[in-house]
């Protein structure tokens, strides 16, 4: 799965350029704010495995205008450090690397 450069914003970790994006229109259950946002990132360069990340916040679109923090690059630059401290090879093929970070987040009733 490849992300497309559309919309894709670019960020340089640790010397390494990655590709990030998030979903400009949520899913049907995080517009009901009942699963939490996920963007992806993978490596500019090399065809690979793309990461996905699991966010403690519901999606900035979300219909009902619960709270909800924007990613911001410092988020996204982050969730790259600690997937490659758990294994994330973003230049090997493979299947996506899922970073769950929603500890915390509570789904609307």
């Amino acid at each position: 799965m490849a992300l497309g450069r559309k919309g894709a914003r670019r960020i340089v970790v640790d010397g390494t350029a990655y590709r990030w994006r998030l979903r400009r229109r949520p899913t049907y259950f995080q517009a009901l704010a009942w699963t939490p946002c996920t963007f992806a990132a993978e490596h500019v360069d090399a065809w690979g495995t793309t990461l996905v990340v699991t966010t403690d916040q519901p999606h900035p679109g979300n219909w009902f205008g619960r709270e909800a923090k924007p990613v911001l690059p410092s988020d996204v630059a982050h969730a790259i450090e600690l997937a490659l401290r758990e294994g994330w090879t973003p230049t090997e093929p493979g299947s996506p690397f899922c970073l769950d970070l929603s500890a915390g987040f509570t789904p609307s009733l």
